[in-house]
C-alpha cells in the first residue's frame, strides 16, 4: 500500500467551492458508504447545511453480491422523504459506475426523487455502465489492477491510499 500523489484535502476543498450551483436550500446530501459518508459528514459541518445528510450503501444491490456477501459498510439511513426530493449523492471514487448503479437501485426502494446528482473527489476512468459524475475535483487514469481509496485521519483530515488488488 502506497500514498498516491494525490491531495485529497486539496481536491475536497475544491469540491467544496464547487458544491455551491449545486446546492439549493431543498438540496438533500446522501453520502455513499464509507468514503461518500466521511465527504458528506464534513461538508455538512464545514458549508453549515441545515438538512441532516444521509447515508447510503450499495451491499443489497450489488451485481457482485453473491461474491462478496454482506460488507462491513454501514446501513442505509435516509432522514428525509425520498419521493420529490433533490438529491446529491457524494463518492469518493468514480470508476467502473457498478456502486452507483446499486445505490441508485436503493434509493429508489425509498421513493422516486425529483433530481439525483453525484458529485465525487477522484473520477479515475475505468467504466462498466454510462454513470458520470455532474461533478468530480479530479481526473486519474490508474490501471484496473490498482484500487483507490478515501482515508480518514482522526483528526478527520483525508488522504489517498492506492494499492495493487
Amino acid at each position: 500500500m502506497s500514498t498516491l500523489a494525490l491531495d485529497a484535502e486539496a481536491l475536497y476543498a475544491d469540491l467544496a467551492h464547487k458544491l455551491g450551483p449545486l446546492l439549493q436550500p431543498d438540496t438533500q446530501l446522501l453520502g455513499i458508504a464509507s468514503g461518500g459518508v466521511w465527504l458528506a459528514e464534513r461538508l455538512h459541518q464545514d458549508l453549515g447545511l441545515a438538512q441532516p445528510f444521509g447515508v447510503i450503501s450499495s451491499a443489497m444491490h450489488r451485481d457482485d453480491y453473491a461474491r462478496r456477501g454482506m460488507t462491513s459498510s454501514a446501513q442505509t439511513q435516509i432522514p428525509f422523504d425520498v419521493n420529490g426530493a433533490h438529491v446529491l449523492l457524494l463518492d469518493d471514487v468514480l470508476f467502473t459506475g457498478r456502486t452507483v448503479r446499486a445505490v441508485l437501485n436503493e434509493l429508489f426502494d425509498f421513493g422516486r426523487p425529483a433530481s439525483v446528482k453525484l458529485a465525487v473527489l477522484v473520477d479515475r476512468g475505468g467504466r462498466e455502465l454510462p454513470i458520470q459524475a455532474d461533478l468530480c475535483s479530479a481526473r486519474i487514469t490508474l490501471p484496473a489492477t490498482q484500487s483507490l481509496a478515501l482515508l480518514r485521519q482522526e483528526d478527520g483530515r483525508f488522504s489517498f491510499n492506492v494499492k495493487d488488488i
